[in-house]
């Protein structure tokens, strides 16, 4: 069995890149240097991929959310090539994150969106979503993405538990009613999980997504998570 000696003590904390430091990220160096031995741990055991940089700094963290290996092999994660900048870009803009479900949203990191001027919505317990999917025969997620539609647009959306969700995202980019600046889309399942993310994976568009049915709103709110570390820590050595 791998073991790594840790020091706990304030002169191990420093800042880096990719995944910042403890006290830019209000952390205890205890809490700081658990999360960075998990990092050693996975990065000695993965072996070889074909990730690149930043590319790796989000599909390490949803392996540490995850502990499954798997998100970097069989139930690969997929990156449009435009994927990451245009996140940046929506952070920039202070677009809203919208998600499909409670969990997911619940999982992404709050200091975070605040520190970028963000707000996560989820509509899912909407009254009116859940009336309209009683009367109309609709999952409720995809009546939440409808009601935030104007939220998406020049947004984030994260999707990762319905694949009715993504197929309404999915439908409404087809139909240019929304352009959202990013869809994160790995719903879990085993039902439509991989045929919505195969179709996500063939737009035109700014998408991350994988292969298989895992999925799940751990693994999503870490890529969200992931993405905005990485922005807000590359924002902060640059004005150094």
């Amino acid at each position: 069995m791998l073991k790594i000696k840790v020091d706990y003590s304030k002169n191990s904390i420093g800042a880096d890149y990719k995944i910042g430091s403890a006290k830019g990220r209000d952390m205890s160096s205890r809490s700081f240097n658990i999360e960075k031995q998990s990092f050693d741990i996975i990065e000695s055991e993965i072996g070889k991929h074909d990730y690149d940089k930043d590319q790796w700094v989000v599909v390490r963290r949803v392996i540490h959310a995850t502990a499954d290996f798997d998100f970097a092999k069989n139930c690969k994660i997929l990156f449009h090539k435009g994927a990451i900048e245009s996140a940046f870009l929506a952070f920039s803009k202070q677009s809203y994150v919208v998600t499909d479900v409670e969990m997911v949203l619940h999982g992404i990191n709050k200091k975070s969106l605040s520190s970028l001027g963000m707000n996560g919505i989820c509509y899912i317990n909407d009254p009116e979503c859940i009336e309209n999917s009683k009367k109309y025969e609709k999952t409720r997620s995809e009546l939440a993405i409808q009601k935030a539609m104007d939220k998406i647009n020049n947004g984030i959306v994260v999707i990762g538990n319905a694949p009715t969700a993504l197929y309404e995202v999915i439908s409404l980019i087809k139909e240019k009613k929304i352009f959202p600046y990013l869809v994160i889309g790995i719903p879990v399942g085993f039902v439509s999980a991989v045929e919505s993310k195969g179709e996500l994976s063939r737009l035109n568009i700014p998408y991350i997504t994988n292969n298989g049915r895992k999925g799940g709103s751990s693994a999503a709110s870490s890529i969200i998570n992931a993405l905005m570390l990485m922005y807000i820590t590359n924002h902060k050595k640059n004005q150094e």
